[in-house]
């Protein structure tokens, strides 16, 4: 047997090639270019979108839902039993961190700082639209952003009485998000709004305002336009079952969402020397457009320095605890965070705010 080892040459960098490898090799100048394959057309791939005209809807009237005016929450009436409540508070751990929030909250208000409230739909679902829009006639809030859940459950319970659907059901046979008026009606308020120059929040809130309906009392939308607040919305495409109707102008959610997301960004100088942000609920896209916002404002030439951050919600997540609380405080302010369900801890606050007022 021939135990010869095959003759090699060196490549570049000192690694050996065979000489069979060597010799399959093709000069330069006699390779042919490689043709790359023709790519399949976009409906042969299975793109083609869906088309929406023929959806079926229902009347939101003939809908179950979770939440109805008799679940709200109601103003307390802030009496010496209950100062006598917080007084026996202990003033450790989170006790101790709710106390000194509310107190933050209060003194920026006085002081002229911004005190802004970040919202998700779970604040709205727990009753608590009285405590936020009682906040905002104190001139105790400033300022309040939803994403585009928050805006279609304060809709729906203002115009309609009712909000909260049964997802599990009505996704079974494809009902789920398909009630009739709140896709027509709203889709129609924002086109409109968004076209006249206006933000998803404003548009929606005037329009809520304009049809006075019967529990008008509930809206925060509509409280903060009478008020003059800032209301923004913040949507992502896709997300939320006014998407999924025919009347969905795409450009005009992207348009009036953008406006938002730059008159949310105008608002936040106002938190430098001890203003207050206040994370509600919002998981990811709330605490990811603060974040944006921030970094805008701030390479504006705005000084956003040395303000208070807290961020309230059932479990702890990552952006909230990192985008609102931890990288914009680094260089100075006050971080607190919450956990627990918002129809306990919210008017905990809120009642914490009005001792601080009496």
């Amino acid at each position: 047997m021939n135990l010869e080892p095959t003759p090699r040459f060196r490549l570049a960098g000192g690694a050996k090639a065979s000489t069979a490898f060597r010799a399959r090799q093709i000069p330069a100048e006699k390779r042919e270019p490689r043709k790359m394959p023709e790519l399949p057309s976009p409906s042969s791939r299975g793109g083609k979108p869906l088309d929406f005209s023929d959806i079926k809807t229902y009347s939101v009237r003939d809908r179950p839902s979770k939440v109805d005016p008799s679940q709200i929450a109601r103003i307390p009436e802030i009496h010496k039993p209950l100062e006598q409540f917080f007084d026996c508070l202990p003033r450790i751990l989170k006790a101790k961190d709710l106390l000194e929030l509310a107190e933050h909250i209060v003194v920026a208000a006085a002081g002229g700082r911004k005190v802004l409230w970040m919202m998700g739909a779970h604040v709205i679902k727990c009753g608590l639209s009285p405590l936020i829009i009682k906040l905002m006639e104190q001139r105790i809030v400033h300022g309040v952003a939803m994403n585009g859940a928050g805006a279609i459950h304060d809709f729906e319970l203002a115009c309609f009485g009712h909000t909260s659907e049964d997802v599990e059901k009505g996704l079974a046979d494809g009902s789920f998000g398909m009630a009739r008026e709140t896709g027509e009606w709203m889709n129609e308020l924002i086109n409109d709004g968004v076209q006249r120059g206006f933000g998803i929040g404003y548009s929606l809130g005037r329009g809520i305002l304009d049809r006075q309906p019967r529990f008008l009392e509930f809206s925060i939308l509509a409280h903060a336009v009478g008020l003059r607040v800032p209301i923004t919305i913040h949507v992502a495409i896709g997300t939320d079952i006014i998407h999924q109707h025919p009347s969905t102008d795409p450009a005009m959610l992207g348009k009036g969402s953008y406006k938002d997301f730059q008159i949310f960004a105008g608002e936040l100088p106002g938190l430098h020397e001890g203003g207050v942000i206040v994370n509600c609920g919002s998981a990811v896209i709330l605490p990811e457009v603060f974040l944006k916002a921030l970094t805008v404002a701030r390479n504006l030439g705005n000084p956003i320095q040395r303000f208070v951050a807290a961020n309230f919600d059932m479990i702890q997540h990552y952006r909230p605890n990192a985008n609102v609380l931890a990288r914009p405080t680094q260089d100075g302010g006050k971080a607190y965070s919450f956990t627990g369900h918002h129809e306990i801890m919210i008017p905990l606050l809120y009642a914490a705010i009005q001792r601080l007022l009496r």
